[in-house]
């Protein structure tokens, strides 16, 4: 199993807009592809605006099928055209048995 988290910084007064563009539009394209066993978003308690989506994939493959798909390509232009202000680090982790 792995864990992939992208961590996004938005602009405080965009955080609301990242939150619902995220569960209503994103997470249920990404939650549909193949090897997605669960995605959740997190929203940063002591960081206005910081939001962390966390998917866990059942393979390393899985995930790089992903990031070649149309839905990666659609979660990202939605992301892009609503949320011009924001800053995402990307890192994946496997989960360690």
């Amino acid at each position: 199993m792995f864990v992939r988290m992208i961590v996004a910084k938005v602009p405080p007064d965009q955080a609301e807009a990242a939150r619902r563009v995220w569960k209503d539009h994103c997470a249920p394209l990404m939650i549909g592809v193949r090897g997605c066993v669960s995605e959740q978003l997190l929203a940063a308690t002591d960081e206005p605006g910081e939001i962390v989506s966390m998917a866990t994939w059942d393979s390393q493959e899985a995930i790089e099928a992903y990031r070649t798909s149309p839905e990666h390509d659609e979660i990202q232009k939605r992301t892009r055209e609503l949320l011009s202000g924001a800053r995402a680090t990307v890192k994946t982790y496997e989960v360690v048995p």
